[in-house]
């Protein structure tokens, strides 16, 4: 059965990635929304100059704003993309393939990201498998704020991609610390929310046992420099999650 596909991006000032990613998709892509919070950059006039859908929406979280996305495309058939993607030649390849004969209800595939420049293959963040080709009709998105994920409904067939996407994660250290700053904060209140608390075990030994997983049994140390400060970046998020948590903690008390 050959389908109609629909690409669906949430952005905000996004310029210094939204173009790669459009670009990526115009060969596979039948419908093409972005679905933007208020960008104040260059954002809006890239996406109509590609001739895209481009719709704006107040942001009230990912989960939410992904959802929401989901009912502006044109095709239920959906492949999801953050602005700061973009697939690889295999995958776009692998994707008109299944086009043509749409065999599951979802399909996954591999994220090799990039950080500073560098593509980091250990370190707990490849193959960092995502769902994101999917008959819209058979899930949604779920989560905890902010780390979505699409789940689709129990006995739905899924299948995996070979190619990867290509995610430009961050240009620069100081980028990844403001980001790990703001979802800390984000997943803290979630989870203070959800009645999960925090501990002196927590914030001393969860970022400890996280960065030796990372840099040792998942091989960070191959990825040289730029490894290492990956692992330690991620569990200096888990420490000042714990902490955010606690303080949380603390002042309801």
């Amino acid at each position: 059965m050959e389908v109609k596909l629909s690409v669906v991006i949430i952005t905000l000032n996004e310029e210094k990635n939204i173009d790669r990613c459009l670009l990526s998709v115009s060969d596979i892509a039948d419908d093409i929304v972005v679905v933007d919070s208020f960008s104040t950059d260059n954002t809006e006039n890239i996406c109509r100059k590609r001739g895209v859908r481009f719709v704006q929406h107040k942001f009230d979280g990912h989960i939410e704003q992904k959802n929401w996305a989901i009912t502006q495309a044109k095709y239920p058939y959906i492949l999801s993309l953050d602005a700061d993607e973009a697939l690889s030649i295999e995958l776009a390849k692998e994707i008109i393939q299944v086009k043509s004969d749409w065999k599951y209800d979802g399909y996954i595939m591999k994220r090799l990201n990039n950080f500073c420049g560098k593509w980091i293959k250990h370190c707990g963040w490849y193959p960092d498998k995502k769902l994101r080709l999917w008959d819209s009709r058979k899930g949604k998105w779920e989560g905890i704020n902010p780390h979505d994920k699409f789940i689709l409904a129990k006995g739905s067939s899924i299948s995996q991609l070979k190619g990867n996407i290509l995610h430009y994660s961050f240009y620069s250290i100081s980028q990844h610390l403001e980001q790990i700053d703001k979802f800390s904060g984000i997943k803290a209140r979630a989870e203070f929310d959800m009645g999960r608390r925090s501990n002196i075990f927590k914030i001393v030994f969860i970022p400890m046992f996280k960065f030796f997983m990372n840099y040792f049994i998942r091989l960070g140390f191959l990825d040289g420099y730029y490894g290492f400060i990956v692992c330690k970046n991620s569990a200096f998020y888990a420490y000042i999650r714990y902490v955010k948590l606690k303080q949380l903690q603390d002042h309801e008390k």
